[in-house]
């Protein structure tokens, strides 16, 4: 193995309630209401233009600002996240023999944040996020950047996820993948 590409939500960490608290807020703002289980099951872990139009509207400048409410207001709720130790002990092994790189949807400004809280940033050789690709999960392009970049072999590398959507541009990257479930 010389490369372990790893999801941050739901994968590096827990940031189901830190997300769902964020969105909440942003969403109010607008009169609309976000209730827990139904964002557990139906928009965690996707793409925002994904599930909040049929949450909210589908005007596409609404839609925008709900995300950047929404980016701004996660670092107030950052103190929910629980991180996967196990994940990371391992990975804290692993880097002695390879890349490891963090490839999620999220926006950079929220996964630094989130790396840097639990003290773990300087873990990672690269972070991809939402904000380096043109197409996200479950499209394989922020995979096959990652690939790209080092110049690796497919069967070189192997790729961490939670997410249906995750596990799908996994799948169509071509690289195997572990399916990481409640850590918690």
């Amino acid at each position: 193995m010389k490369l372990i590409m790893v999801d941050l939500d739901g994968t590096l960490f827990d940031t189901k309630k830190v997300n769902y608290l964020a969105y909440k807020d942003a969403v109010s703002k607008y009169g609309y209401n976000l209730d827990y289980e139904y964002y557990c099951e139906k928009c965690n872990g996707n793409y925002y233009m994904d599930f909040l139009p049929e949450i909210t509207t589908t005007d596409k400048m609404i839609l925008e600002d709900i995300h950047n409410m929404k980016k701004e207001r996660y670092n107030t709720y950052l103190s929910e996240a629980v991180m996967n130790i196990n994940l990371v002990e391992m990975l804290k092994q692993l880097k002695e023999i390879c890349k490891v790189v963090v490839v999620t949807t999220a926006s950079k400004r929220n996964t630094y944040d989130i790396l840097k809280q639990f003290n773990i940033f300087e873990l990672f050789d690269l972070i991809i996020t939402q904000d380096d690709v043109s197409n996200p999960k479950p499209n394989p392009e922020c995979y096959l950047t990652v690939v790209d970049k080092y110049g690796y072999d497919k069967d070189e590398c192997v790729i961490f996820e939670d997410s249906k959507t995750g596990i799908e541009a996994a799948k169509r990257a071509g690289i195997q993948y572990f399916v990481v479930k409640g850590f918690n």
